[in-house]
């Protein structure tokens, strides 16, 4: 039986030879833009997430802003400062916060290796920074940790921009720079990384000292901001609100005043991003659908012209005793096959396309920000199912009208 079917769908082409290959090439390239348009838009989606991850995993950042509304007898626009100590208040009233640490930043600090001097935003924070912030070491390096805090360290970690442009082809870790002129030790450099959303500029040009020794240096009592970060994203409202009672009942201003105490939430930058991400996809998607779609209506085409050509050979099918079912599954198949056959050439060159995209490095630089195509298993099961469907909605139709072809009628047919 399967042998039949073939044997005449192959012959029902090549009688149609150019008509065949446009449907074909129709449904190929359907199919293409259905695949490429999921696979750029997923590598989108993970760039967009990746680099929105760079500046800040999961992190709650906490500023010290100004009032603006009146509160027990106090006026507006006075000025909300954090200090180490509410560092320690957040790790001990709230149980859900995994990670913090202080922020104090400088401009202008002045880094002096050799012949060369840059400036640089300088940072002075807790080892769980590194975390928080994905700033983690290249090999051979490390960041700062809980010793170099304790015994206020004069070590030293560089972006790994930074560290390219003042130690060029030298290996950065273990040499002495001076750091508005204190000698300071480097013991790591940042991995690369990508990063689309900044404060005080991209991490790969940053330079982090323990917060002890900045303290220490610079004298600063205010922090400039406070990361930390849930054990749980799904508490952070908890987090927030508990945090904001906590400082409002201790620098006496309204909870209700956001002004007082901004933050700037990652978890739900994360979120946001995600939802953009999926919308681009079903968008993306919708756009690559019609236009399967439409080759779909090629297919159907192409059915009806075989449905007419073949008039009498069904008529004489019927005659002889052959049931409709037979003639509709026979209709159905050779409009499924087609489908799936210029599915599967279609699928085969987006592959290449984005194989190739890969294997020539062409997402890397400025290339980076398009994101990495990935063609995911969902898009392939996706899109074998609208070839189906395709298939059989272009098939079921010529296949109806087949069915019903009067024998007597159609051995008169020319």
């Amino acid at each position: 039986m399967w042998r039949n079917l073939f044997r005449e769908f192959f012959t029902d082409l090549g009688k149609q030879k150019l008509r065949s290959f446009l449907t074909l090439l129709a449904i190929a390239w359907g199919t293409l833009s259905v695949v490429l348009l999921l696979a750029f838009g997923r590598g989108l989606g993970t760039s967009m997430m990746e680099g929105m991850l760079g500046a800040g995993n999961q992190v709650i950042v906490i500023y010290g802003g100004q009032t603006s509304m009146n509160y027990e007898g106090l006026g507006i626009g006075r000025a909300i400062r954090f200090t180490v100590d509410d560092v320690d208040l957040i790790e001990r009233a709230v149980p859900d916060v995994q990670y913090s640490s202080p922020q104090y930043g400088r401009w202008g600090a002045t880094i002096e290796y050799g012949d060369v001097r840059t400036n640089t935003y300088m940072e002075g924070v807790d080892p769980d920074f590194e975390i928080m912030r994905t700033m983690y070491p290249a090999q051979g390096g490390r960041f700062i940790n809980e010793k170099d805090v304790d015994e206020m360290r004069r070590v030293l970690f560089l972006g790994d921009e930074i560290a390219k442009q003042i130690f060029q082809d030298e290996d950065p870790v273990g040499k002495e720079v001076m750091l508005n002129d204190t000698p300071f030790t480097v013991i790591g450099t940042m991995q690369s990384k990508m990063q689309t959303s900044m404060n005080n500029g991209p991490d790969a040009d940053r330079a982090i000292i323990p917060y002890t020794t900045y303290k220490n240096i610079y004298g600063d009592r205010n922090v400039g901001s406070i990361l930390i970060r849930p054990n749980d994203p799904s508490k952070q409202e908890d987090i927030k609100e508990a945090v904001t009672n906590i400082f409002s009942a201790k620098y006496k201003f309204d909870p209700a005043d956001e002004q007082a105490m901004p933050m700037w939430d990652f978890i739900e930058m994360e979120e946001m991003n995600q939802n953009v991400a999926t919308g681009l996809e079903i968008f993306l998607f919708t756009v690559g659908f019609f236009t399967l779609m439409i080759a779909g209506v090629g297919v159907a085409n192409i059915m009806f012209v075989i449905v007419k050509e073949r008039t009498k050979e069904i008529g004489i099918k019927l005659a002889v005793g052959a049931r409709k079912i037979h003639i509709i599954i026979q209709f159905i198949f050779e409009s499924l096959f087609i489908s799936l056959l210029g599915g599967l050439l279609g699928m085969t060159v987006s592959s290449a396309i984005v194989y190739g995209v890969l294997a020539m490095n062409m997402t890397e630089g400025a290339g980076q920000f398009l994101g990495k195509p990935e063609i995911s298993q969902l898009a392939v099961i996706i899109t074998v199912g609208v070839l189906v469907i395709i298939g059989l909605i272009a098939g079921i139709f010529p296949a109806m009208k087949a069915a019903k072809v009067d024998p007597v009628e159609s051995l008169r047919y020319e």
